[in-house]
């Protein structure tokens, strides 16, 4: 290998590695070896070639594709006004390059020129880093904007409303007799009166199940929701999730693990389907003929975290949701589309889930997920459970 190729797959990992991706030094060894391995003349070959050992997570695809197509046509940043360019200017999601591989592209100036001149932007009329970052959609974050949205939603507490059950707990101040102690306190005194005991009904916050679609379409959405997620079940017990493209995973246990890098790490081994297609009609069906009836009682609430954009052929999709509907309290749809002012109903899938959900509400960005949060504490106490 050449001197000028290997200082370029040197440079391409540390590209990968300031748009996010979890690459150390070895990568950069390991990225040489592969290239070694390969005829880098055949751009296919060479593609995969570092794809093998530079990405580890199914969300790194993308970045790796976009990174690759951006880089290896331009090695040494001809094209450096991209970088300041791509971060504000928000294209076509066809031809959009992501905005951390934009924040990491950094070319190295090559020998014998001077330095590009630095483009200073004024600030003076922007919002504040975090009032931004509250307001900016989950696909036009940077890396770093992505860790510190992660670490915000990590400390979202949702104080869901708790819920009466059927089921009665002793309470002095009960509203109701509690017979059964009162017999049994009685036969202490052997059969002389003894004090009334009273009972209440026990009060729970109400399951939460969580049905978040992974496929291609939804990309970042769903790996911020899955944050989210992870966050929910830190704090409540009661809480189930399952992710769908093609097929329906259960990964409640998955994401009860303490790290929550490791618990994504870990769903990416497990989910075979992700950034796949959706069949949102036969993972509905699956969710109500296997697990409906031991996940969704006692008034659970179901999330179900999708586009609409249905690539099942059979129809049903419109019976499915309506059955889901039918055996939860209530049945919220968070679908990152409604960002868009000029969204409208076209789709089947969108047509067939909404006469058959309580509410319709976006999950593009922080602000939207506080909101969530919000609504979750805010929905008053139900019917018994």
């Amino acid at each position: 290998m050449t001197s000028k190729l290997a200082d370029n797959v040197v440079h391409f990992t540390r590209l990968l590695r300031g748009a996010g991706l979890r690459l150390g030094p070895a990568s950069a060894l390991d990225a040489l070896a592969a290239a070694s391995a390969v005829d880098v003349l055949h751009r296919e070959e060479f593609y995969w070639a570092l794809h093998s050992v530079l990405v580890r997570r199914p969300e790194d695809f993308d970045l790796f594709d976009q990174a690759f197509r951006l880089f290896w046509r331009d090695p040494f940043g001809i094209e450096a006004a991209l970088a300041q360019m791509l971060p504000h200017v928000r294209m076509p999601a066809a031809s959009m390059v992501s905005r951390r591989i934009a924040e990491a592209w950094h070319p190295p100036a090559p020998m014998g020129k001077a330095p590009p001149e630095k483009v200073e932007f004024d600030a003076a009329l922007t919002f504040s880093a975090d009032e931004v970052l509250r307001t900016r959609d989950f696909d036009q974050m940077s890396a770093e904007e992505l860790e510190r949205a992660r670490r915000i939603v990590a400390r979202m507490v949702v104080a869901l409303r708790p819920v009466r059950t059927r089921r009665f707990a002793a309470d002095p101040h009960g509203d109701r007799i509690d017979l059964a102690r009162t017999v049994r306190e009685s036969r202490k005194t052997f059969g002389d009166l003894a004090p009334l005991r009273f009972r209440s009904r026990v009060l729970l916050p109400p399951p939460v199940v969580v049905l978040c679609d992974i496929s291609g379409s939804m990309g970042r959405y769903s790996e911020m929701l899955l944050h989210f997620v992870h966050a929910l079940l830190s704090v409540r017990t009661r809480v189930h999730a399952f992710l769908f493209a093609t097929r329906l995973t259960n990964v409640t246990r998955i994401l009860r693990r303490r790290d929550v890098d490791e618990a994504l790490a870990r769903c990416g081994r497990e989910v075979q389907d992700w950034a796949g297609g959706t069949r949102l009609r036969a993972c509905l069906h699956d969710f109500n003929r296997v697990w409906s009836r031991r996940v969704l009682g006692q008034g659970a609430v179901v999330l179900l975290v999708t586009d609409g954009l249905d690539r099942d052929p059979e129809p049903g999709l419109a019976a499915e949701a309506g059955r889901l509907h039918r055996s939860c309290r209530r049945l919220i749809w968070l679908n990152p589309l409604l960002c868009w002012e000029g969204f409208q109903p076209r789709a089947q899938g969108v047509k067939a889930l909404l006469p058959n959900v309580d509410e319709h509400r976006p999950v593009h960005n922080l602000e939207s997920l506080e909101a969530l949060g919000r609504a979750l504490g805010a929905w008053g106490e139900g019917r018994p459970s």
